[in-house]
């Protein structure tokens, strides 16, 4: 394998050291052309082609391992900004009324022109600060009660459901598990299945294990383009199969944790294009069409009955597992 392919610096980004030197030259020579006489357009335009050509060779060719660095950028937008940039009004709902208000998860009352829905998402922050106090989107059991709650209420008031799954994992020390981590996550799961009004999921950023899937039932499943959903992190895998972290890159191959593969796998229903080089690069592009996305599947969605909807979830889930000519699912 080469040097590339063997990264396992999630925060280096190694394999856009080639962008970063282009992009380097590149605003030296912008600085230049502002600060002097000199007509450097040619040169200017012809390192922006090199930029543009640099930044789609290098995204048309990522490694698993490489989207799972892509999916945890620290540019990458997050819950917060979703709030602020694609959302026309936002009133947040608080606590789980039986032990706290968790941080890692926000909910509120939603809407985007004239659609109206609840959303529940991970939240990660965006400051070192604000990182700590949301737990690094690491949710306790209080945050997965938390929207079961404000799922239930959603039903109340026939209002869709839109989560936005961001989070490496639910939280798991000892204080979580003595309340309860796996059987909230459990009963989330279980009740997603019967709640009576239409539910979209949108992977954001990574989906990792049960923590994602106690927001990640749903009638439309999307994952963005550099996102990754897995049943563990690459570095976990790596840990149990191999006691060791180089085979990190050969871990995030084998769980087939990319959206292209889980297509292929027929786990989600389809995967949102990001912009050129990642939504780190242009945020507002990318929420954008996260937003084109949720209105899109609100409509297609809330024009089919409810029965018919639910049987339909049930079913999508059953199918999950299914391989194609073997073990087929009784139904």
């Amino acid at each position: 394998m080469s040097t590339r392919r063997n990264d396992t610096t999630a925060a280096g980004m190694a394999f856009e050291r080639p962008i970063k030197e282009i992009e380097s030259q590149l605003s030296e020579l912008e600085a230049i052309s502002q600060r002097t006489n000199l007509d450097i357009s040619s040169e200017l335009e012809a390192l922006r082609r090199r930029l543009s050509e640099a930044i789609d060779t290098t995204y048309a060719d990522l490694t698993p391992w490489e989207r799972v660095n892509v999916a945890r950028h620290t540019d990458r937008p997050v819950a917060s900004d979703y709030v602020e940039k694609i959302l026309d009004e936002f009133i947040e709902l608080h606590g789980d009324k039986v032990f706290a208000d968790d941080k890692a998860i926000v909910t509120g009352l939603a809407r985007i022109e004239d659609q109206r829905f609840m959303m529940i998402a991970h939240r990660k922050g965006r400051t070192t600060k604000e990182r700590v106090a949301y737990n690094f989107g690491c949710a306790h059991p209080e945050g997965y009660r938390k929207a079961l709650r404000k799922m239930r209420l959603a039903e109340k008031l026939h209002l869709p459901i839109v989560t936005l799954i961001n989070t490496p994992g639910a939280y798991p020390g000892i204080g979580a598990e003595e309340r309860g981590q796996a059987t909230a996550i459990a009963e989330n799961i279980l009740q997603m299945f019967s709640i009576k009004v239409p539910i979209v999921v949108i992977v954001i950023g990574e989906g990792g294990s049960g923590g994602a899937l106690g927001i990640g039932i749903g009638d439309r499943v999307f994952m963005m383009e550099h996102s990754y959903y897995s049943v563990i992190s690459p570095e976990g895998c790596a840990a149990i199969l191999w006691k060791d972290g180089e085979r990190t890159p050969d871990a995030a191959e084998a769980l087939k944790l990319t959206a292209p593969d889980l297509v292929k796998l027929g786990l989600i229903d389809g995967v949102i294009q990001e912009p050129q080089g990642g939504a780190h690069r242009a945020p507002l592009t990318a929420m954008a069409q996260v937003k084109k996305t949720i209105q899109t599947a609100l409509r297609e969605l809330e024009a089919i009955p409810i029965e018919r909807l639910l049987h339909e979830r049930r079913q999508k889930f059953r199918r999950a597992g299914e391989i194609p000519g073997r073990f087929p699912i009784i139904t």
